[in-house]
């Protein structure tokens, strides 16, 4: 099995670095270095800095695309019409086991992040700034980076800043969990509709975006515009952060300009001639087959068009040697486990649909596949977050491009090739407490007589299949579900079911290095 990222992959640029300028130089730019390397950055008073984000067309890097300068004065109109001082967030909570670029600048360009969030809290007039993340590396590197610039969460100063720890989560990075934690609550979504423009840190209007939108937009104010959009597309000027993973030689970030061919980007990192589909835009994207990833290139807008997505820039391909609704079903059993527990459609549906899954490829046959198609019908759009849309997203998309690989799982008996697991989950036991246990269930079908108790006990986890006996998800029982979990186990008449612990994944055959070139 794939060994998880590491925090800080590989770093490689194509075209002249603008995020990654010094990288080359030393492994983090203190305060000092990043100073040589990028200057001075005068301050941009408030519509100009909003007139800036428009110029460069900027959206919000965590996945949405959300526009910033719409952002930015949503939050200023907000603070000036109730009379209170906003508060600026940096969003660095990267949950997603297949995204590393905003670690990379975290803990690699903490001064760039801060530039940006800084420039905002002026122009707004914000006297608060929090920068939420998930490691332990980005949290000390952001500790760092605020000392050297004298900036504590101390009363009496002039701005406020603080770093706020989050779990390591895929539901910890969306808005309202990180506003939650922020104010001293579960790092979890609040299920309702507020936008943080309105009310948000503390009650008060909230700028809340991504460290790389940040990051950004202290490189287009030192930049200008014009020089800016040198870079890139016409609608879409600048660079991008990529995290590509997968089947290729090794992880890597990758900064480069949008509208680069997304066929050079797999090659430079090692991947299969031709893979035969791309992952794009993490767990919550799309898969574009590989005949289309051949042929399109690095833009929000293109991937959109070519089926793909370019959510928080991960990039996944895998080649032909594994079997790709196998790989799917991992990831769908690992998102069923990241519930938060606060709805039915995520604390039910997502786990059912895995289940769902595990029977198309076990044999089930065209029942089970209409079946999983109409549970991920009916999760879309009821979820308290974007955790269930995303996830259904996802499987709708495998659904959609492994044709023929669906046809050969439900009619023939499978497609012959074996699981590799290539796509990267954090290692069983990596998360907080809280959230997965490290335990799954597990039945002893010698003795099992299909009374179906368990299913009622936990229907998140289990439940009846077409022969009349228990079908369950393959994924560990949330903390929030354990003790149900516990119950089912007790209350078993036939003493047919347990709890065990989730095993280790398989370290992975070392691959081939990528061939030598490109920045460290």
């Amino acid at each position: 099995m794939n060994a998880p990222l590491p925090d800080v992959p590989e770093v490689r640029v194509v075209g002249l670095p603008q995020l990654t300028t010094g990288f080359d130089l030393v492994h983090r730019l203190d305060l000092a270095m990043h100073l040589k390397v990028h200057g001075a950055l005068e301050p941009i008073v408030g519509e100009r800095l909003a007139e800036l984000a428009d110029a460069i067309s900027l959206n919000g890097r965590g996945g949405a695309g959300f526009p910033f300068a719409k952002k930015l004065r949503a939050v200023a109109k907000s603070a000036i019409r109730r009379g209170v001082r906003p508060v600026v967030v940096v969003n660095g909570s990267e949950g997603e086991p297949a995204c590393r670029k905003d670690t990379v600048l975290l803990c690699r360009a903490p001064h760039l992040i801060l530039d940006g969030a800084l420039l905002a809290a002026e122009a707004l007039g914000a006297r608060t700034l929090a920068i939420a993340v998930t490691r332990d590396s980005t949290e000390a590197s952001m500790r760092e980076a605020l000392a050297e610039r004298g900036l504590s969460d101390r009363r009496g100063r002039g701005l406020r800043a603080r770093v706020v720890r989050t779990p390591e989560r895929m539901v910890s990075g969306e808005a309202s969990s990180v506003i939650r934690a922020i104010n001293g609550g579960p790092s979890l979504p609040s299920g309702r509709k507020v936008r943080a423009s309105d009310t948000g840190v503390a009650g008060a209007p909230t700028l809340l975006s991504n460290a790389e939108t940040y990051a950004q937009l202290a490189v287009a104010a030192r930049l200008g515009a014009h020089r800016y959009g040198n870079t890139g597309l016409m609608d879409e000027p600048g660079t991008v952060m990529l995290t590509v993973s997968g089947s290729v030689a090794r992880p890597t970030v990758l900064e480069v300009p949008v509208g680069v061919p997304l066929r050079y980007v797999l090659e430079l990192c090692g991947a299969p001639p031709m893979p035969q589909a791309v992952l794009t835009g993490g767990y919550h994207g799309d898969w574009i087959d590989g005949m289309t990833a051949s042929g399109a290139i690095v833009s929000r807008k293109a991937l959109s068009t070519a089926g793909g997505a370019l959510g928080a820039g991960a990039i996944l391909p895998i080649g032909p040697e594994t079997c790709p609704l196998g790989e799917s079903l991992r990831i769908a059993n690992w998102l069923a486990a990241e519930t938060a527990g606060q709805c039915g459609p995520c604390k039910l549906g997502l786990p059912a649909a895995a289940a769902g899954l595990s029977e198309v490829l076990g044999g089930g046959g065209p029942t089970a596949l209409e079946a999983v198609r109409q549970v991920t019908q009916a999760v879309r759009g009821r979820g308290a977050c974007k955790h269930p849309d995303g996830s259904v997203r996802f499987l709708q998309s495998t659904l959609k491009v492994f044709t023929d690989d669906l046809a050969a799982h439900v009619l023939g008996g499978g497609c012959g090739r074996p699981t590799q697991g290539v796509l990267p989950l954090p290692n069983p036991g990596y998360q907080e407490e809280g959230v997965p246990s490290g335990e799954k269930l597990a039945v002893d079908w010698t003795l099992c007589e299909g009374h179906g108790l368990c299913a009622g006990l936990v229907p998140e986890l289990i439940r009846m299949g077409p022969d009349g006996y228990p079908a369950f998800a393959d994924a560990a029982v949330p903390m929030h579900l354990r003790g149900n979990a516990q119950r089912a186990v007790r209350r078993c008449p036939e003493l047919a079911l347990r709890l065990e612990p989730t095993p280790a994944e398989r370290p992975q055959p070392s691959r081939k290095a990528l061939p030598r070139g490109g920045r460290s």
